[in-house]
């Protein structure tokens, strides 16, 4: 026991003194304080329609409207700058003149029906980014007119963070931040079994009391205690930044089984092929192939990780204990093909 732990012990100094792992753990952990910043990045490439929620500065919108002009207030509290014309030869001439970016007509609402007409610049991509950002005061304004029409249809008046924030922080950034550190661990444990290998040291390491099992567990133990400080210091950082984790503790443990996964698979890798080039490359096309294939079934590493995180009543440790079953029977193949590094 006391040798399992001076391996382990030893693999984590290690780790420590490479100022590149460190350096990298260190962006990590800077990216996560601005959490934030990094989600509205992300989640603008995942969904653009996220921006109509924080663009507008900048974009003038000139506006041809009844007299009321409630639409052109509602864009300027969206961050638009409003220029209001008195007829539609006007807002063009100021359309040409760059004066504004874009133009809307707004009919006085008669009778069930009020057509409104909307003028972009020829740029393609502008005209999306306007057509997005107007999109939420033309829903507000459709809503007015309902209304007068007496149809109460309020869909914009629900609370809360849109659909599409939710399910991208869910069902991808926390499993892509709890994952990361796992994958990351199995490339370590390559580097670290290979090494012994190649350098000829492994015949020393082993003259200790320690088997050729105790050596392999001590450095797959090493990157996973590594891969789960990664984990829940992520998930502190997401919290602290307003983001709810239900079933905390599941979440971790899965995280830590799924690094434990990925360390021993990686491990069993280099007992097989011995050279760091090989086991890196079979290592790196299996995690692909294992990720992809994940993906499709219901009871996935990311579907269980998403569910739990959100709190699904349906979602418990049974689920866990599915990856633990498969977490055995990887020990026990690597248990048993161990000692093809001796020969």
């Amino acid at each position: 026991m006391n040798s399992f732990l001076v391996v382990v012990k030893k693999e984590i100094g290690s780790v420590l003194r490479d100022g590149t792992i460190i350096i990298a753990v260190l962006i990590q952990l800077f990216i996560a304080s601005f959490s934030s910043a990094l989600l509205l990045g992300m989640l603008s490439l995942y969904d653009a329609d996220t921006i109509l929620k924080f663009g507008g500065a900048g974009i003038k919108i000139g506006v041809v409207s009844a007299p009321d002009d409630l639409l052109g207030s509602m864009m300027s509290e969206r961050g638009l700058k409003v220029f209001n014309y008195g007829s539609l030869a006007e807002a063009e001439s100021g359309l040409y003149n760059r004066e504004v970016t874009a133009i809307i007509v707004v009919p006085e609402a008669t009778g069930k029906s009020s057509e409104i007409q909307l003028y972009l610049p020829d740029s393609d991509t502008f005209s999306s980014l306007i057509r997005m950002v107007i999109q939420e005061p033309l829903k507000q304004y459709e809503n007015h007119l309902r209304g007068q029409n007496g149809i109460d249809v309020r869909y914009t008046d629900l609370k809360g963070k849109p659909a599409t924030s939710f399910e991208f922080v869910y069902s991808v950034m926390i499993p892509l931040l709890m994952f990361f550190p796992a994958f990351v661990a199995g490339s370590m444990v390559i580097d670290s079994i290979t090494e012994e290998v190649e350098n000829n040291t492994l015949q020393t390491l082993l003259s200790a009391p320690l088997t050729i099992n105790g050596m392999i567990a001590g450095k797959i133990a090493a990157t996973v205690i590594v891969a789960i400080v990664q984990c829940i210091t992520w998930l502190t950082l997401l919290q602290v930044n307003g983001t709810i984790i239900k079933n905390l503790i599941w979440v971790i443990l899965l995280a830590l089984i799924i690094a434990a996964l990925a360390a021993s698979f990686a491990a069993l890798g280099a007992v097989f092929f011995k050279d760091r080039e090989r086991s890196q490359f079979v290592y790196s096309l299996a995690l692909l192939a294992m990720v992809s294939i994940g993906t499709l079934l219901n009871l996935s590493p990311i579907t269980t990780m998403s569910r739990l995180a959100v709190g699904d009543p349906y979602t418990s440790g049974w689920n866990i204990a599915v990856f633990a079953v498969l977490l055995g029977a990887l020990w026990l193949l690597l248990w048993k093909a161990s000692r093809r590094l001796m020969t």
